[in-house]
């Protein structure tokens, strides 16, 4: 056996006050080049982050779904002409069936008329045709009159449905 060194390292309370730390020579650290595999690839600086899968679990069990049939196409073909026929039907036939609430229609019966002091076409049209709607006897006063605005002047001659 060789002894290479024969001094006490002494440290703590019995240590010599002034007593010098021996130092033990290291060995310098290796260095290893970067690790060139796909997982530690290092990016240029600015580059965009690359992730790799979607971060989403994903079922593994097997999803496997039976083909649609041609018979089946042609079922649910022949039901959405089914709902569209009788969609059709009920826009013909005015949807609620014993709606007997509908407004009178506009009079067949003209008559002139003159505009009094402050009223509107509205008026001239509730006060000649009380039982009609409104809107539908103005549009046909505005028709019949040729007018271009609802503006009118007191003493005005209209034609107007009356009834």
């Amino acid at each position: 056996m060789t002894v290479l060194d024969s001094r006490e390292i002494l440290a703590g309370p019995l240590a010599e006050p002034y007593a010098r730390p021996v130092r033990v020579p290291q060995r310098p650290a290796r260095i290893r080049p970067p690790h060139r595999g796909p997982q530690n690839r290092r990016r240029p600086a600015g580059a965009p982050l690359r992730y790799r899968g979607t971060g989403v679990l994903m079922s593994r069990a097997s999803h496997r779904r039976r083909p649609i049939t041609p018979a089946a196409t042609v079922g649910l073909a022949l039901l959405a002409a089914l709902i569209t026929v009788w969609l059709g039907v009920i826009a013909e036939f005015g949807g609620v069936v014993g709606a007997t609430d509908s407004p009178a229609p506009v009079p067949n019966t003209l008559a002139v008329v003159q505009v009094q002091e402050g009223e509107t076409l509205e008026h001239v049209a509730h006060r000649v045709a009380p039982d009609a709607p409104v809107a539908h006897v103005v549009d046909r006063i505005r028709e019949l009159n040729q007018l271009e605005s609802a503006a009118l002047d007191a003493g005005r001659t209209l034609i107007a449905p009356v009834g």
